[in-house]
């Protein structure tokens, strides 16, 4: 087997289902040594189980805890001798207007999505470091374009593009690479989990999951921006589009998002 990642160790955060399950699948399909976490002991279980003869680590893992990050990532560095790439892809998003929302449902959302990739980011790094590795943040749309309902969403994003592009430039001479990538609307759980305005999952979308591109097709995506060690990677015409506009004509994107968003004034998506 030829591959970029045949033999390379690569961790993934959130790898249970979605996203992350898809490039845990493409990824062992490579010849790569694969490390991935999640809060959910069965659908790690079953991940386990469809790749019996794998060279795949699994741990129960919540992101927003830092000791369980730090046990994430020894426990790969030990099974597997070290990190080559780390994704972070754990995340969760939320779904509520600010006006009727509690504070520590964003303060929940910024625990996982922001702290989350810290934490596995710099308990990985000397390994990382050694092993002349890539750092992936797995951000969103969101992180461009603040999005209405998915404040605390947005702001976790924005914090971590912001914070992996100042380590992009602090890691330069030591020959890590560090990318983010943005997936756009993509089929995955996160928003049948994300977080209400009491902090509890909606268990149900209301966006049209048919007309979205699939986990796998963004998985292949994101596997050949690393391997092009690209600096970013935005995915779908939607997803570009907005952040041009939001570029270049801030006030037009305003409008048109409100529009997206908003029927009679009411949050419908």
């Amino acid at each position: 087997m030829n591959s970029y990642y045949k033999n390379k160790v690569v961790a993934i955060t959130g790898g249970s289902e979605g996203i992350g399950k898809a490039l845990v699948a493409a990824l062992i399909e490579q010849g790569a040594q694969v490390a991935t976490c999640g809060r959910n002991h069965d659908k790690l279980y079953r991940l386990q189980s469809e790749f019996p003869s794998a060279y795949l680590h699994t741990t129960v893992t919540d992101v927003s805890s830092e000791n369980d990050c730090r046990r994430f990532i020894e426990s790969t560095v030990k099974a597997f001798g070290g990190i080559d790439i780390l994704i972070n892809n754990a995340g969760v998003s939320m779904r509520a207007l600010l006006k009727e929302t509690d504070t520590e449902v964003i303060k929940k959302v910024m625990d996982i999505n922001f702290y989350g990739t810290v934490y596995c980011t710099k308990y990985a790094l000397p390994s990382l470091i050694e092993r002349k590795g890539t750092i992936v943040g797995v951000s969103s749309i969101a992180g461009y374009r603040g999005l209405p309902g998915r404040s605390g969403y947005s702001a976790s994003k924005f914090a971590v593009q912001g914070w992996l592009e100042a380590i992009k430039t602090e890691l330069m001479a030591d020959g890590v690479h560090v990318m983010w990538v943005c997936p756009g609307f993509t089929t995955s759980n996160i928003r049948n989990a994300a977080l209400n305005k009491e902090g509890q999952s909606h268990g149900e979308t209301p966006m049209d999951e048919s007309k979205m591109m699939s986990a796998e097709e963004c998985a292949g995506h994101i596997l050949t921006a690393i391997r092009k060690k690209k600096r970013t990677l935005v995915l779908t015409f939607t997803g570009k589009r907005t952040v041009f506009l939001q570029k270049f004509f801030p006030k037009l994107a305003d409008k048109l998002v409100y529009k997206f968003f908003f029927k009679d004034g009411k949050l419908v998506k």
